[in-house]
């Protein structure tokens, strides 16, 4: 079954029949984690940095934003059976739009965030596709673990 990760959203499975996948990563992160031992695998796709800016919504729907997000990704994976020790990180996105400077690079923001969070929990990147100017969908296959990244522009890769 394929399961579609929108827009502030997260999806995790660990059912070998299953793919999930994100779609036109821009500024946005997507965040995906996968065990190959146990199987589990989940995405991420969050807009914003900091939780910090609105309060309530990040309670409504954490997948909003990288602070409240992130955790709760590696909280679904962990309670399907993952283990830190032999989680793969892949990441997506974090594209500037529109030649954005400073504070208004939410891109390079987002990212920024995401290593914060992934160094202060010593967690390592194994593959990404950060910046840049284009649109980005990721797709992972639960079964195999494999990631493909498809890129406005370039077509599709496997990683």
């Amino acid at each position: 079954m394929e399961h579609i990760v929108g827009i502030a959203d997260m999806k995790v499975s660990n059912r070998t029949g299953d793919t999930i996948v994100t779609y036109s990563l821009g500024s946005c992160v997507g965040l995906a984690i996968y065990d190959p031992q146990a199987g589990v695998g989940g995405i991420l796709h969050y807009i914003l940095p900091n939780s910090a800016i609105d309060e309530i919504k990040a309670k409504s729907n954490p997948f909003m934003f990288a602070d409240t997000g992130i955790p709760e990704l590696f909280k679904q994976v962990y309670a399907l059976g993952a283990e830190k020790s032999r989680i793969k990180v892949f990441v997506a996105g974090g594209a500037e739009i529109m030649e954005q400077e400073g504070i208004f690079n939410i891109g390079r923001q987002n990212y920024s965030a995401l290593m914060q969070i992934l160094t202060k929990n010593n967690v390592s990147i194994w593959k990404q596709a950060v910046g840049g100017y284009s649109n980005r969908t990721v797709t992972m296959e639960i079964a195999s673990g494999k990631i493909y990244l498809k890129t406005s522009g370039l077509g599709e890769v496997q990683l």
